[in-house]
């Protein structure tokens, strides 16, 4: 018997169960046969390894679909044993969640291509995403053969609607554990502090203690929260009743309080339950902070600590509440007893967005040529909302070529223009355009183009900003070991043009990290606490999308180094602020500050510091080696001839940093420019010569003399 544990996302919906090979084989089974497995009932799936993490351990990773098949839940104990199956030739499904499939053009063929290769039996419930719409949910009516059949190219299927299909309408589908990603560490706590006393109240009153009564979900709109909610009701099979904060709020004296206790009376008949208040701050914002004219908020607020005091048992509710701004709430919500359990949902990171455009591209016939890994990379800032409307971006895309062969008054589409149907790389591209972080908005999220190849000499310096930001990253385990911790803040100072934010870009593009850009001078105002605000801001920005690298370019403007008499309010604001986010007061991980300047010697010392900027590297001057790395870097797409020497060019350039070689090569293209049109012969190819470079190589001189 192995125990059942919830699959991985990519899994979700593909008629798979995963096992560790060696008890595959204790039980007789081959990698990729079709089995038996049996719970509180019996349903077939395709048996596949797990991954070395989940090895070990006794589990079988099986999905909701597969689950609700067996009638089993997370952690109950399931059986294999030996199958025999047909090659399907039809199937009939019912369907019962969705918007009716059967109506759509090609519907039934994107059914068949989605199903190739799954074992069906009759009875037995099938979900499917097909391109980006959402899941709609099959029961099998009938097979031919009878028994199992296992869904092939040839396989005729026929849709029937269901009760619960209607066109332009549909019910909702369960969420499950596979249909949230990135969240592996909240599904985890939830579990914990919510699924547990739901399910096995009865351990906690074995230790004589209280299970956990509410739970506050704090992120950006769009990260997961209200799914989390759903997952966790659905997966317990607890009531799951949810309203939104603004929807309490009644014009009627004493309408808000018993809308609240209607909602609360409502969860306690049904228990076990889980009551969901979406976007809490509506109703419960801080009281010393309302006004004569806010008494409604001011009652609501009152009636909320009253439910969630437990003056009256709420048996087995527990309350689950969301909010993008936890520090708006008022602080007696946020205290054991009301809110036990603060839970951050963040900006998902680079795994985590893989694993989102996974759940979202599942039922879609992606091309070859689309890498899910690549996009992952490039979606910096994204949320899973945003993933999923990207995703959906791209299927329309996708249908849209469709259109010139669409006949919409028969609704007819032959059948090969079906097959030939996919998503393509450039689908996503065009989506790319149309689709942007939601979450990052109100602050400049750069997502970098440069990488260490466009970067010429500062070889030690890229290494030890490797050795800072990258290593903590992947090496998270040896860091716990040595009970060390990484640096806080960097900073990076030399001349201008010496490439110090160049090398951040290219840093947060390497590390796959989000990049958040702030220039120190922007943070300036004249009105008191905007500068404030707005450092505040930026640190909670870097936060929500950790790990992320929050680059304050040019903080000696910022934080100047002044005689005591002549420092003014304004940067003592500034520095107070800034020593409060970088001293640990607020939650830092995940999150490196890097800063740049011209001298180290501008800023105020109270700023480097101790737990502040603890490592200082110095951009030199580059040497002739590093002088020509830097031209073949700016050299690469121009048409240089081959007659120029850049290690000559290199030679006769001592001083001239990174920008300034640039510039140089920069000048030299304008020279070429200037003698193809001065000659006339403008459809003649154009290349850069040593005489160009020689012009501005001259040119360089004048100016400096």
């Amino acid at each position: 018997m192995l125990k059942a544990r919830e699959a991985h996302a990519k899994d979700a919906d593909q008629g798979i169960a995963r096992l560790d090979p060696k008890d595959m084989a204790f039980h007789g089974f081959e990698e990729g046969e079709i089995a038996l497995l049996e719970g509180k009932r019996v349903y077939p799936a395709r048996l596949l390894p797990c991954e070395l993490d989940d090895r070990g351990q006794g589990v079988i990773l099986i999905d909701r679909s597969t689950r609700e098949n067996l009638d089993t839940g997370i952690d109950s104990k399931v059986d294999l044993l030996k199958a025999s199956w047909s090659q399907g030739v039809s199937a009939t499904l019912v369907q019962v969640v969705g918007d009716a499939l059967g109506n759509c053009v090609g519907g039934e063929a994107l059914l068949v291509s989605f199903l190739q290769g799954k074992p069906l039996l009759r009875g037995g419930r099938v979900r499917a995403t097909l391109l980006g719409n959402k899941p709609c949910e099959f029961i099998v009516k009938q097979t031919t053969p009878e028994g199992i059949v296992v869904i092939g190219p040839e396989t005729s299927i026929l849709i029937e609607k269901g009760p619960g299909a209607k066109t332009g309408a549909s019910r909702k589908t369960k969420v499950s554990y596979e249909d949230i990603g990135g969240l592996g560490p909240q599904i985890k706590r939830i579990r914990e502090m919510v699924e547990i006393p739901l399910r096995y109240p009865e351990v906690f009153r074995k230790l004589g203690i209280e299970p956990p009564k509410g739970v506050l979900l704090y992120g950006p709109p769009g990260s997961g929260k209200t799914a989390l909610a759903r997952a966790v009701a659905n997966e317990t099979d607890a009531f799951f009743t949810s309203i939104s904060g603004p929807e309490i709020i009644g014009k009627y004296y004493g309408e808000s309080e018993a809308r609240l206790r209607a909602v609360f009376e409502e969860a306690g008949k049904n228990a076990p339950a889980i009551l969901f208040i979406d976007e809490i701050d509506a109703i419960a914002p801080k009281r010393e902070e309302m006004g004569g004219e806010k008494q409604v908020e001011r009652r609501v607020v009152a009636q909320l600590l009253a439910l969630m005091d437990g003056l009256e048992s709420r048996g087995k509710v527990i309350v689950m509440a969301a909010t993008n701004i936890p520090n708006a709430l008022d602080p007696a919500l946020r205290r054991p007893g009301r809110f036990d359990r603060e839970i951050s949902v963040p900006i998902p990171n680079r795994q985590g967005r893989l694993e989102i455009l996974q759940i979202h591209s599942r039922g879609m016939p992606l091309a070859a040529d689309v890498d899910l890994a690549g996009l992952a990379a490039r979606t910096h800032g994204f949320v899973g909302a945003d993933l999923e409307a990207l995703a959906k971006e791209a299927a329309m895309n996708a249908l849209r070529r469709l259109l010139p062969v669409l006949d919409l008054k028969s609704g007819e589409l032959p059948d090969e223009e079906i097959e030939r149907l996919q998503v393509t790389s450039e689908d996503f591209e065009e989506a790319l355009k149309e689709v942007e972080p939601s979450a990052l908005r109100e602050v400049y999220l750069e997502v970098p183009e440069v990488g260490w190849e466009d970067i010429g000499g500062l070889a030690a310096v890229k290494e030890t900003l490797r050795q800072s930001v990258e290593w903590p990253l992947w090496n998270e385990d040896l860091y716990r070991q040595l009970d060390t911790r990484p640096p806080r803040g960097i900073l990076l100072h030399g001349r201008a043009g010496s490439g110090k934010t160049l090398l951040v870009k290219a840093l947060a593009r390497e590390s796959g990290l989000n990049f958040i850009f702030v220039q120190g001078p922007t943070l300036l105002s004249r009105y008191i606490g905007e500068g404030e605000k707005g450092l505040r801001q930026a640190f909670r920005f870097a936060r929500q999308s950790a790990p992320s690298i929050l680059c304050l370019d040019g903080i000696d403007s910022l934080f100047p180094n002044r005689k005591p008499f002549e420092r003014d309010t304004v940067a003592e604001r500034l520095i107070a602020q800034f020593s409060s986010e970088m001293s640990g007061i607020l939650d830092m991980r995940g999150v490196t500050v890097i800063g740049t300047a011209l001298r180290p010697d501008a800023i105020d010392p109270r700023v480097i510091g101790a737990g502040r900027f603890e490592i200082q590297v110095a951009l030199p001057d580059p040497d002739e080696a590093e002088r020509l790395e830097i031209l073949q870097v700016h050299t690469r797409r121009k048409p240089v001839s081959s007659t120029v020497c850049l290690a000559s060019i290199a030679e006769k350039t001592p001083g001239l940093n990174g920008a300034e070689l640039e510039n140089l090569c920069r000048v030299a293209a304008e020279e070429a420019l200037k003698a193809q049109v001065e000659s006339g012969k403008r459809e003649a190819l154009v290349e850069i010569g040593p005489d160009h470079f020689e012009e501005a190589l001259r040119r360089f001189t004048t100016e400096s003399v």
